[in-house]
């Protein structure tokens, strides 16, 4: 990061990657959901752990318990390499972040990735990507001991995520 960067924000009030977590749901198990989670693997180079379904849908042919889906959370370093490489496949606008600074966003087709390619035997499968974004001493709102909120002006807004996100990352976010 450059000086001019770093210089936008005071060092507390610098937003950071938490985590990012990146989703593919099937809505079935087998085969399909085995190939969900070695594209996952390859995309992010981390394990993925399966994802269940939470209540039963019978009109979906969904049982409680029954394995939907699989994620990978990243973290650290391996989670702004994988953001450098999906932010140039996806576009991003000012709806997509909430009130907190977190944005969501899908990528359509996993064979947009670099080292993927299309297999017939596999198909297409999109995924989710969720970034979540803090500044440092947010962890005092989390811990299990003394507790505290976080001031309304140390919280992460929208407008800073943003900031954060095109400074960083190199791409323009779209308003609406």
């Amino acid at each position: 990061m450059s000086e001019s960067e770093s210089a936008e924000f005071h060092e507390m009030r610098e937003p950071t990657i938490e985590k990012v977590v990146v989703h593919m749901g099937v809505g079935e198990g087998g085969r399909a959901l085995a190939d969900a989670e070695d594209i996952l693997e390859s995309v992010t180079g981390q394990q993925s752990v399966r994802t269940k379904a939470k209540s039963t849908m019978p009109d979906f042919g969904i049982r409680q318990g029954d394995p939907i889906g699989a994620k990978v959370t990243l973290r650290g370093d391996a989670a702004a390499d994988f953001l450098d490489t999906t932010l140039t496949i996806a576009e991003l606008e000012a709806s997509q972040f909430d009130e907190t600074g977190n944005f969501s966003f899908g990528v359509d087709e996993h064979t947009d990735f670099p080292s993927q390619e299309y297999d017939p035997n596999v198909g297409i499968y999109g995924l989710d990507v969720t970034v979540n974004l803090v500044r440092p001493g947010y962890r005092v709102a989390k811990r299990d001991k003394q507790t505290q909120s976080l001031p309304e002006k140390h919280r992460l807004d929208p407008e800073d995520a943003v900031r954060y996100v095109e400074a960083n990352f190199d791409v323009v976010v779209n308003d609406e």
